[in-house]
């Protein structure tokens, strides 16, 4: 390797890492701001979990809207498929079982139109209308309440809980940003 080749291969290499710092600094720096704007944002699982996804590096805050949506529907559909294969299941006997799926039955539709609202969250934002990101976003937060409500009612303990503890985090991080943006 000739002496240019190897200044070239650093030179690479070096802005190939600065590019990787400034991305996770925008991550960062987004989710340092949106906690500021909105008490309920938690900096923490907005920085970890933006920063997994592959679209986040060098995104600024539409961008980062954007994948928090992207998130949630993620999210969404995978309460949908782990309520289908719950209730895939043979049914149990007793009157708990019977409740709980007649709950996770009513929480896969809710998850289902939760995943519809996010994925609307995402057009509006990408669309440039915020208030319509914001307010889709906030539907697919009260979907997941509304869940939480129906395991509540039945008085038996919700399989889809962190599920809906992610879509209500996930949902604030989408709207905290929406409202940075300029």
């Amino acid at each position: 390797m000739t002496s240019s080749s190897k200044s070239e291969s650093l030179l690479v290499a070096a802005v190939a890492f600065a590019t990787l710092l400034a991305a996770d600094a925008t991550v960062e720096t987004t989710c340092k701001a949106a906690a500021g704007a909105d008490a309920r944002v938690d900096y923490g699982f907005c920085v970890s979990e933006l920063s997994k996804h592959r679209d986040s590096p060098g995104a600024d805050a539409w961008g980062l809207a954007k994948v928090a949506a992207n998130l949630g529907v993620n999210n969404a559909g995978g309460a949908v498929r782990d309520a289908d294969a719950l209730l895939g299941r043979p049914p149990g006997a007793g009157a708990d079982d019977a409740k709980k799926r007649a709950a996770l039955g009513q929480c896969r539709r809710l998850y289902f139109d939760m995943e519809l609202s996010f994925a609307g969250a995402y057009d509006e934002i990408n669309a440039r209308d915020y208030a319509a990101g914001k307010e889709m976003a906030a539907e697919a937060m009260a979907l997941a309440r509304r869940c939480d409500d129906v395991f509540a009612e039945a008085g038996v303990p919700s399989p889809l809980a962190r599920r809906g503890e992610y879509a209500g985090q996930i949902g604030v991080v989408c709207t905290a940003i929406t409202d940075l943006i300029k």
